[in-house]
């Protein structure tokens, strides 16, 4: 599985999988049904503990993205749209924040940045 892993981020590592991979689930690179590597096996390709992959699986167990079945592994969960709306909404909204925090430390107004808002929303 193509997860990258930064051991120097602030960002606990299980958050950084169980991101990655909550972020296929919901852009569609890993489909519904989609049998996700053990435990143990991603564990060893990323040289994380197998305890670290074993969170970041609860996690997302305990989201609803995957579901696993004792003795023949973790699944794509079936896509809930109303969950997978709810978590492009607070993609845009981190971004929409990340972009109003830049424009501030650049001097921009709240007036500067509406204005700019919606001359982008028109196009």
């Amino acid at each position: 599985m193509d997860i990258i892993v930064n051991h120097t981020s602030m960002q606990p590592i299980y958050e950084q999988i169980c991101g990655q991979i909550k972020d296929k689930i919901i852009h569609g690179k890993l489909a519904e049904g989609t049998n996700l590597p053990s435990v143990r096996i991603l564990a060893r390709e990323l040289r994380v503990s197998a305890l670290t992959v074993k969170k970041s699986y609860d996690t997302l167990e305990q989201e609803g993205f995957i579901i696993t079945v004792h003795g023949k592994g973790s699944f794509v969960a079936s896509a809930n749209q109303e969950q997978m709306m709810e978590e492009k909404r607070k993609e845009v909204e981190s971004e929409l924040e990340h972009a109003i925090r830049k424009g501030k430390s650049c001097g921009m107004d709240k007036k500067d940045l509406e204005d700019l808002f919606y001359i982008l929303l028109e196009e």
